[in-house]
């Protein structure tokens, strides 16, 4: 299958990930320390893994770097304009970008296993793994827990919530993948963690 999108600016590209904004459906505006480390990083290309909330926080990304975005089970604003998932090629690499949710009837079976059993990231990968063809790399998000694994010769990641993170000791984070000459690489970075402050952020 052919790609939606192929973004073949440079055989070596820095791409920053994210997911799980919320903006403004939990909290009323992106990270403060957001930007500044994606400019830090000088990306190529930003990837969003959905639950965008509002397109105001992809006109906000867009001004430090193309946007390539699905849309999250929260993303009422994003129905008529943002795919499920969509398959992405970026410095020769063959992306899946998918939120992670499946459909409505693994949402909400996953929601009851989750009641039960807690988080399983495996559960989460075999509803992706249901939708990959020829993709080296799938990025998901949905979980708000930072995930890079490599699995029967692919690269699985999961930036975790920009917003906030789910789970002991957990940060707001993102992740960044690193393409050259064919080859990729993934990490993640955590944001500083801040308190809520009502729908705004506060420093500890």
């Amino acid at each position: 299958m052919q790609p939606d999108i192929s973004f073949e600016k440079y055989s070596k590209m820095t791409i920053g990930v994210i997911a799980d904004t919320h903006v403004p459906d939990r909290i009323d505006g992106l990270h403060p320390d957001l930007e500044d480390v994606l400019r830090s990083q000088k990306v190529d290309a930003i990837i969003h893994a959905g639950d965008i909330s509002s397109p105001v926080v992809v006109r906000q990304l867009e001004q430090i770097a193309p946007v390539f975005a699905v849309r999250g089970n929260r993303d009422w604003a994003f129905r008529k304009t943002l795919p499920w998932s969509r398959s992405l090629l970026m410095g020769g690499i063959r992306i899946l970008l998918t939120h992670g949710q499946g459909r409505l009837g693994d949402y909400l079976v996953d929601k009851i296993w989750y009641l039960l059993d807690g988080y399983r990231p495996e559960r989460y990968l075999a509803l992706i793994e249901r939708q990959l063809e020829n993709e080296q790399v799938i990025i998901f998000g949905h979980t708000h827990r930072a995930l890079v694994l490599e699995k029967h010769g692919r690269l699985f990641l999961n930036p975790g919530s920009a917003a906030f993170g789910i789970g002991k000791d957990a940060h707001p984070s993102i992740g960044f993948l690193q393409i050259d000459d064919g080859k990729v690489a993934a990490r993640i970075v955590n944001l500083p963690k801040m308190k809520m402050n009502g729908r705004g952020w506060k420093k500890f």
